[in-house]
């Protein structure tokens, strides 16, 4: 009875001492969620009615904005449920959706982000040629590329796990399921599932990473050879939102990737903040950001207030 070759569900992790405090946790989480939605969505509005707004890099936004919104609420509500009403239990075909969700709109979202700083590079180094290279009809084609990379590199991840036999304990170490988490349950060799889930995010969120360095040097040493500090900054400042929201996508997921490698031995509360903090974090701060930074986005904020 220490296997199971169908597991019906699987426990969501809890912190141990704190459960009388799951109340509370749960009113952060919700605010926020909301927080999140109301930015995001207001994203979308102000750039679909902006016709100033309708160029390759407010669409781009737009794409990280459905995604955001896409990505926490397939798993907000689902922990929601949990700290107000005690639903630990998720069934085995539900935790293989969200795993599933989490990792393709994660790999679509890193794919969102070089294609911005494609954008930021062409629009300074090659700046007469940016509306000739990027058309709306080329930043369509760039974000079903990024939804068929995203799905076709990711859906090989549950169909791994579905034939495992899984142990007696149950307990995940999230709030929500994660491909590394619900692997480390299986009582067999999840070798194939591990190489093909380093490889994957490798391919994906690491390439796409060292691509992204490699265009902003490239915008810096384009940068580097104005004339004036007065003009570098100007241009420069261009890119300052980019660099924000690509920080708050990429630290929280090396903060949780580390967490799983070598945090084996750290504490629940480690873990479940870490996840929280990667789902709800970028969504949350995205629209901030852009808003901060974007004088028309401002303005029209503002008008709707």
């Amino acid at each position: 009875n220490s296997s199971d070759l169908s597991p019906s569900s699987f426990i969501l992790a809890s912190i141990p001492g704190l459960e009388t405090a799951h109340f509370w946790m749960a009113i952060l989480l919700c605010s926020m969620y909301i927080l999140a939605v109301t930015g995001n969505c207001a994203v979308l509005f102000i750039v679909k009615t902006e016709p100033s707004l309708h160029a390759p890099m407010y669409f781009f936004l737009c794409m990280l904005a459905a995604i955001d919104l896409a990505l926490s609420t397939s798993t907000v509500p689902r922990i929601l449920s949990f700290y107000w009403f005690n639903t630990r239990e998720i069934s085995f075909g539900a935790c293989l959706v969200q795993m599933f969700l989490i990792h393709t709109l994660s790999a679509i979202e890193s794919t969102v982000l070089l294609a911005m700083a494609v954008d930021r590079y062409v629009a300074i180094c090659h700046p007469l040629r940016h509306a000739a290279i990027l058309t709306n009809a080329a930043t369509a084609k760039i974000g079903l590329v990024a939804m068929a990379r995203g799905v076709l590199f990711f859906l090989p991840l549950p169909l791994l796990l579905l034939p495992l036999p899984f142990c007696s304990s149950r307990v995940l170490s999230h709030s929500f399921c994660l491909h590394q988490d619900v692997m480390n349950l299986a009582c067999a060799n999840t070798t194939p599932s591990v190489v093909y889930g380093l490889t994957a995010i490798l391919l994906v969120m690491g390439l796409d990473a060292i691509l992204i360095c490699l265009s902003y040097i490239l915008i810096l040493k384009a940068v580097l050879r104005l004339a004036s500090w007065k003009e570098r900054l100007k241009v420069f400042s261009t890119c300052v939102a980019h660099i924000c929201v690509v920080l708050a996508f990429y630290v929280p997921l090396i903060g949780l990737s580390v967490v799983h490698r070598f945090g084996k031995d750290l504490a629940p509360l480690v873990h479940i903040t870490m996840g929280n903090i990667y789902i709800l974090v970028p969504a949350v701060l995205n629209p901030i950001i852009y808003g901060v930074r974007t004088k028309q986005i401002q303005r029209r904020i503002l008008n709707l207030i």
